[in-house]
């Protein structure tokens, strides 16, 4: 296998009981410099029980559900029936650019906020789910890979306040109340007569905090260089790929690099990915560790955003995203 054009970062450490103060403030500096430079990087012996074949399989059982059973569980955008706004499934959307199916998934035991309750979109909605009958254990163990992926990303945001000269506490506040995202993507094969496309998701930044993404071996993904030049990041075996949303480049003050990506066509290949959205709780607030004065609440932040997300659009209200708190003046960028 050729040498990866990303760095690799080997988290061993992580899984150490004897991990001493030295081996992970070195950690943390190998880390920073991945995320300030490329903004991506691969990591390997990530502490997690799931192994990729797992994990993929797991993707794969919920895509293999009858269509009709799916949409029962799809967002209210696209089946005006159902109740559930934020969690749950997303078709293909002919003739767009957004070449995939999705299944997403939230924390488990966080409780409804009322005060989002009838909103447009209720980022603290529960999960939907698949009859047991149609998937037996598909709930429990996605829950139980969203838990492991939430914990890995603590350990990762502790290491990004390190390495931007923090305390190793400094982003713990983004635990309390989160709503991270753990999305399933099928990505179906293109067959002719069929028009191919060159891509299967167009060039874009993630919106919010920390990434962490299983991508099998067909391949596909491209990260925009810090010299201009689209890069392969392909599959390597047993690793997750790591990066950087906007909201995080901002709250670094800059330091780290919110990296453009895309995914490419495979002709005649379906293709499926993990990717897990870290978020802090909706209404976390959040500002630069510049120490100005300037905030956001996490909730506005991601509702803002959904205006560009076809997952999210609704042709019958497309502006109507208002939310009961107000826009705090966004970050410096």
């Amino acid at each position: 296998m050729a040498t990866p054009a990303l760095p690799v970062i080997d988290l061993t450490i992580l899984s150490s009981l004897d991990a001493d103060e030295a081996g992970n403030n070195a950690l943390a500096k190998q880390l920073g410099k991945a995320l300030e430079y490329e903004g991506f990087a691969y990591l390997t012996n990530v502490p997690l029980s799931f192994d990729h074949e797992h994990v993929f399989s797991l993707a794969k059982r919920f895509f293999q559900i009858p269509k009709d059973e799916k949409l029962r569980l799809a967002k209210k955008s696209f089946q005006k029936n159902n109740s559930n706004t934020y969690r749950g499934y997303f078709p293909v959307q002919e003739g767009s650019d957004n070449l995939k199916e999705g299944f997403e998934v939230g924390p488990s035991g966080l409780s409804p906020s009322p005060e989002w309750a009838g909103t447009r979109i209720n980022l603290t909605e529960m999960n939907v789910w698949p009859p047991e009958s149609l998937s037996p254990g598909l709930a429990v163990a996605t829950e139980t890979l969203y838990a492991e992926l939430q914990v890995l990303s603590s350990k990762l945001l502790s290491l990004l306040a390190m390495a931007l000269g923090k305390e190793a506490s400094h982003f713990d506040h983004y635990l309390s109340g989160s709503i991270s995202t753990l999305r399933y993507l099928h990505y179906p094969a293109i067959i002719p007569p069929s028009p191919q496309r060159e891509l299967c998701c167009t060039p874009h930044t993630d919106s919010g905090v920390l990434t962490l993404l299983h991508q099998d071996s067909t391949g596909g993904l491209e990260v925009l260089s810090p010299e201009g030049q689209w890069i392969s990041a392909p599959y390597v075996p047993g690793s997750l790929v790591v990066n950087i949303g906007d909201l995080m480049a901002k709250v670094s003050g800059g330091r780290f690099r919110a990296t453009y990506h895309r995914v490419r066509s495979s002709p005649g290949k379906e293709r499926y990915s993990v990717p897990f959205f870290f978020e802090p709780g909706v209404n976390c607030r959040i500002r630069s560790v510049e120490e100005d004065d300037k905030e956001i609440i996490y909730g506005d932040h991601v509702l803002s955003k959904m205006k560009g997300w076809v997952e999210f659009q609704d042709p019958e209200r497309t502006s109507d995203f208002s939310q009961t708190n107000q826009m705090v003046e966004p970050l410096a960028a």
